[in-house]
């Protein structure tokens, strides 16, 4: 523990961010003020990926606004989000603010897997509960990351999913349009990785630079390619992008992709044409109010005024149920290290159709729930 403070004071003065106030980093037994707390968050609200920053951000700020309605020990907890724009860079100078924060008790949810490949090595030197990382790239879970409480199923359980599905149906010769980022180059490994144990060809791949800049090129390779299926390893607007240019080439190619290939507003703007979509999903259904999270959910969405309800905010949602249930067992006298104890020791903890468990130690993931959903003319799920 002392290697740990003493570390983590020497960067802190290199950077300048140790609080006026104290002599020293904040450290995992400090006691937390006992009005309120606060949970820290980095996250692009704008920037390549700001229609899924915007949601999640909406999701966390409903979760917490419930339980702030039902009360945790007396304390008010607040959320301070930082837009980070995407960018790894501003992610970690983010999160090292948050850190040598004292009233920042944790942090949630913040966006990005290069982005939390820069922030993590900070988690585990600061000790500091970190719930539900926004991305599920293996790459991200580590044994040694005994701070860090995943929610979501990982892009690897869904591109097993995704593949599993495709090729029971006899789709065994896929493409895969790919983005030349750390999700997209992982999402390809996974593919590849189910395929073969699958024991079906690679799919043949397209990479899409970084920015999306030749959409255009890179479905005209696909679709010539002549693919069953065309999986698609890319998040947000650039996805938007993608579909329409394969409706506009060939509108029959069948598309699937993840759960974060799409905002809800991306869905909104695409309409008609986000009809035949196959997306994997690591949540229930945003709209399925037979689930009693889901109710819970838009409920708590509805109190905040907002009125459209999407598979991003209800993730942003969900992990802010999970933060609050880690508080709300670490008792009065909160400190980092009691609540990462409490959210270490969840076990079956059932939030109304979405049971989550920490059970079996680093790393921690609570949930593998996966289901997949074809997208209606609606932009809703069918069925």
């Amino acid at each position: 523990m002392q290697r740990r403070q003493f570390t983590q004071s020497l960067v802190a003065a290199s950077t300048g961010l140790l609080l006026a106030t104290s002599s020293r980093a904040v450290g995992v037994q400090d006691p937390m003020d006992a009005k309120s707390v606060t949970i820290g968050c980095s996250l692009g609200t704008t920037g390549a990926l700001a229609s899924l920053g915007k949601e999640l951000k909406q999701g966390l700020d409903a979760g917490i606004a419930q339980a702030n309605a039902k009360g945790i020990h007396g304390r008010e907890i607040k959320l301070l989000a930082l837009d980070d724009g995407y960018d790894a860079a501003r992610s970690e100078d983010n999160v090292r603010k948050l850190i040598a924060d004292a009233n920042v008790v944790s942090l949630i949810s913040c966006m990005g897997t290069a982005n939390n490949q820069r922030i993590l090595p900070l988690v585990d030197e600061a000790q500091i509960p970190y719930v539900a990382p926004q991305s599920g790239a293996t790459s991200l879970r580590k044994a040694e990351y005994r701070s860090v409480f995943h929610v979501r199923a990982s892009y690897a359980d869904e591109a097993q999913r995704l593949t599993q599905k495709l090729v029971s149906m006899g789709m065994n010769d896929l493409a895969i349009v790919y983005q030349d980022t750390a999700f997209g180059r992982e999402f390809l490994a996974d593919v590849n990785k189910a395929m073969a144990a699958a024991k079906q060809p690679a799919p043949k791949a397209f990479k899409l630079d970084a920015q999306g800049a030749q959409v255009p090129d890179v479905v005209g390779k696909a679709v010539a390619a002549k693919a069953a299926a065309v999986l698609l390893g890319t998040a947000g607007d650039v996805t938007a992008t993608l579909v329409n240019e394969f409706k506009k080439v060939s509108s029959s190619t069948p598309l699937a992709a993840t759960s974060v290939a799409l905002s809800g507003d991306n869905l909104r703007q695409l309409g008609g044409k986000a009809s035949g979509i196959a997306l994997s999903m690591v949540l229930p259904d945003a709209a399925r109010t037979s689930v009693a999270v889901v109710r819970d959910y838009q409920k708590a969405m509805r109190a905040l005024g907002y009125q459209e309800f999407s598979a991003r905010s209800f993730e942003g949602y969900v992990n802010a149920r999970v933060l609050t249930e880690g508080l709300e067992r670490a008792g009065r006298e909160l400190t980092r290290a009691k609540l990462r104890s409490a959210l270490a020791g969840i076990r079956s903890s059932d939030l109304g159709g979405l049971s989550i468990d920490y059970a079996g130690g680093a790393p921690y993931v609570g949930s593998r729930f996966l289901d997949l959903g074809v997208m209606g003319a609606n932009g809703k799920f069918v069925g």
